[in-house]
């Protein structure tokens, strides 16, 4: 287990961290203000592609907290830089989403299509507006050869009535229709856990991921060498943990109990 007083940067999930739904969740400017003051270095890094790094920064602002867009990397923008990797520029990209996962990936040069021909990839976000003609177009390029990606594993999203589905769900109609398993970019794979320790130039042993859900947050954490830290405020509750394999090494009830902490006011 590392030790708080170690850490020299954060990697932080929004969703169920930060906010439930609409609604900021207690001790987000404490936080802040912590890590500023204790300079540690941070990334806000979540699983949510339809979040757009101005957006966040600007919901961020009206909280008190003033935050750079590159310091912001979402799945979305993670899974564009992924691809880049597997194709040219200007490859023809059809995409489940909305508007910034297609900003993510205009912006690195590819062309988005709305139609199966052609496509050489499928990235597949969080559609709030999802149609069956949209699937039925992902599937067929999917069937057609074209690289299945998605965004996260999330089968859930959280709100504040509760869990509705996530990019998960999607990508499990997909596999069931095309019986093609997708690449995932988002936690808990590597991908964008690489790209956040990158930005922040830090060892992961003195990073800490700070979320809220552990087969993903805290899962790929893990896997690439970090301090964990989960918070019981969105997805995972403390019952989970007693049937769960994934243990992280820190466990707090909210953000104002880990600032207790990281300032050495709690064990």
């Amino acid at each position: 287990m590392g030790e708080l007083n170690q850490i020299q940067a954060m990697i932080i999930d929004l969703d169920g961290v930060l906010w439930l739904g609409d609604t900021p969740l207690p001790g987000v400017v404490d936080l802040f203000n912590l890590l500023h003051r204790k300079s540690i270095q941070y990334i806000l890094a979540t699983n949510n592609a339809t979040a757009d790094p101005n957006s966040v920064c600007n919901r961020l602002a009206t909280l008190g907290v003033n935050v750079e867009p590159d310091r912001i990397l979402t799945s979305g923008q993670a899974s564009a830089q992924f691809l880049q990797l597997q194709l040219p520029q200007g490859a023809l990209v059809y995409t489940i989403g909305e508007s910034a996962l297609r900003i993510a990936l205009t912006q690195v040069g590819f062309t988005l299509t709305d139609a199966a021909d052609g496509a050489q990839a499928v990235v597949v976000g969080l559609d709030r507006q999802l149609s069956w003609n949209t699937m039925s177009e992902a599937a067929l390029a999917i069937q057609a050869g074209a690289i299945f990606i998605g965004t996260n594993p999330d089968v859930s999203f959280p709100m504040e009535r509760g869990q509705v589905p996530g990019v998960g769900a999607t990508l499990a109609a997909l596999k069931a229709a095309t019986g093609v398993q997708p690449t995932i970019v988002g936690k808990p794979e590597p991908h964008l856990y690489l790209q956040a320790l990158q930005r922040l130039d830090t060892e992961p042993e003195r990073a800490l991921m700070l979320g809220d859900r552990l087969e993903t947050d805290i899962l790929g954490g893990q896997h690439a060498g970090m301090v964990t830290c989960l918070v019981l405020t969105g997805i995972t509750q403390r019952q989970d943990l007693v049937d769960s394999s994934i243990q992280p090494d820190y466990v707090f009830e909210d953000l104002p109990q880990l600032c207790r902490a990281l300032v050495g006011e709690m064990p």
